[in-house]
């Protein structure tokens, strides 16, 4: 079994993730329910090219970067215990900008 997810990065959280601001992946999950913890670190190992820690801190996304997952905000859904379903849109919006 997969997961087929679109994930887009902006506000500046895209320079993590070359520049691209949107990804369709295919997450092979087996019988396993993924939840937007698993997605973080899948995001870690697969998808970040550089300086992670601008991303994540600890086991959930840094402060200021805002989640939303089919456009409704991820503290709405259970954050991290959200269970992910095929075809979702989850968006990282990063609201850290540099002076």
């Amino acid at each position: 079994m997969s997961l087929n997810l679109t994930l887009e990065f902006s506000g500046g959280a895209e320079l993590l993730v070359d520049k691209q601001k949107v990804h369709k992946v295919q997450i092979p999950t087996g019988d396993k329910v993924w939840k937007i913890q698993d997605l973080l670190y899948w995001i870690r190992d697969n998808l970040l090219k550089e300086r992670p820690e601008l991303f994540l801190k600890e086991n959930t996304v840094r402060p200021g970067i805002l989640v939303l997952v089919n456009d409704s905000d991820w503290e709405l859904l259970g954050q991290l215990d959200y269970e992910l379903e095929n075809d979702d849109n989850v968006v990282f919006i990063s609201t850290l900008h540099g002076g």
